[in-house]
C-alpha cells in the first residue's frame, strides 16, 4: 500500500537472500522491518516538508549518492568479474552516513540504531560475497533485484 509493486518485489527479493545468509528468518524479518520503518519515516519527513534547506541539500547529496549505489550493483552483476566488495560496501556506508546526517534533529536514536542494523547488515562484505557468488544459490535472487534496480532507475525513481 505504501510502496510501489517493483520496490516490494526488490523489498521480497532482499529478505529471501537475507534469509539465506543469516539462516535465521526472525532475524532477516527484522532488517526488512527495520528497513521499511526508516523508509517510511523519511519519506513521511519529506512529503511534510519538515527538512529544513541544508537537509534538502543532504536529501539530494543522498539521492545521487543512492542512485550511484544502484547503478553499480546492477553493474557488478551485469559485467562478469567486476564485483568489488569493498567498493559496494563504502558506498552503503556512504549512504548510511548521509541517512544519519537528515534525520540527526527529527528522529529518536532508536531510529539511528535502525539505520545502522538496516545499513550493517546490507554493507557486510561476507553478505555482499554471498549475493554476488557467480556459484551461489542466491544469483537468481539478484538477477530480480538487479532487473527491479534497473526499472527504479529508468523511471527516474532511483
Amino acid at each position: 500500500m505504501l510502496i510501489d509493486d517493483t520496490s516490494s518485489e526488490i523489498f521480497d527479493e532482499l529478505y529471501k537472500v537475507t534469509k539465506e545468509h543469516t539462516h535465521n528468518k526472525k532475524e532477516a524479518h527484522k532488517i526488512m522491518k527495520d528497513l521499511i520503518k526508516v523508509a517510511i519515516k523519511i519519506g513521511i519527513l519529506y512529503r511534510n516538508n519538515k527538512f529544513s534547506q541544508e537537509e534538502v541539500v543532504i536529501v539530494e547529496k543522498f539521492r545521487k549518492k543512492l542512485n550511484q549505489t544502484a547503478m553499480t550493483i546492477v553493474s557488478f552483476y551485469e559485467v562478469e568479474y567486476t564485483f568489488d566488495k569493498n567498493v559496494l560496501s563504502k558506498l552503503l556506508h556512504e549512504c548510511k552516513d548521509l541517512v544519519h546526517e537528515l534525520v540527526q534533529r527529527h528522529l529518536t536514536p532508536r531510529t539511528h540504531g535502525r539505520i545502522n542494523h538496516v545499513f550493517n547488515h546490507f554493507a557486510n562484505v561476507e553478505f555482499l560475497s554471498t549475493l554476488y557468488s557467480l556459484d551461489g544459490d542466491c544469483r537468481p535472487n539478484l538477477k530480480r533485484i538487479c532487473e527491479g534496480i534497473n526499472k527504479l532507475l529508468d523511471e527516474k525513481v532511483l
